[in-house]
C-alpha cells in the first residue's frame, strides 16, 4: 500500500518538473555573439507565460511592456529599486519609465541583439513573481 503511494506522489512531482517554469530559470550572458534575437513567432509562443505582458514591435525590434498604477510617485521608486535589485542578480536590466507620478511601464528587450532573447521572458516572469502588491494601487473597478 505504502509503495502505490510513493508511485503516485512520484508521477505528480515528474508532471510538475517536465513543465518548466521560465521563473525558475537564470539569465545566460548576452555577450555572446551566437545570440541572435528571437523571430516574432518564436516570442508569440512564450508571450502565454508571462500573463499581462504586452508584445511591442518598434521599428522592427520586439520588446516585453508591461504596466501598472503605483499608490505614489515613491512607490514607483521603491517598486524600480525591487526591480533593480532582480535585473542586477540577473544581469540583465530592463527600461523603466515612471511617466504621470504613478503610471509605471517596463520595457525588456535584449540591447545588444537589438530584440527578444529568452532572457526577456525569464526576467518578465520573475518581475511578474514578487511580491509589490503594497505598492500598487487598487485596480479601479469600472
Amino acid at each position: 500500500m505504502h509503495h502505490n503511494n510513493q508511485l503516485s506522489s512520484f508521477s505528480t512531482s515528474t508532471q510538475a518538473s517536465n513543465d518548466l517554469d521560465l521563473s525558475t530559470k537564470t539569465c545566460v550572458p548576452c555577450n555572446s555573439k551566437e545570440m541572435k534575437p528571437m523571430t516574432e513567432d518564436a516570442a508569440h509562443s512564450l508571450i502565454p507565460q508571462v500573463s499581462e505582458w504586452n508584445l511591442v514591435n518598434e521599428g522592427g525590434s520586439l520588446k516585453l511592456t508591461r504596466s501598472w498604477k503605483v499608490k505614489s510617485f515613491n512607490k514607483g521608486l521603491e517598486f524600480f529599486r525591487v526591480i533593480a535589485d532582480l535585473a542586477e542578480a540577473q544581469g540583465h536590466h530592463p527600461d523603466l519609465h515612471l511617466v504621470g507620478w504613478n503610471n509605471v511601464t517596463i520595457e525588456i528587450w535584449t540591447h545588444s541583439v537589438g530584440g527578444l532573447t529568452e532572457n526577456d521572458f525569464i526576467l518578465a516572469a520573475k518581475i511578474n513573481e514578487l511580491n509589490v502588491h503594497g505598492l500598487l494601487r487598487k485596480k479601479a473597478s469600472d
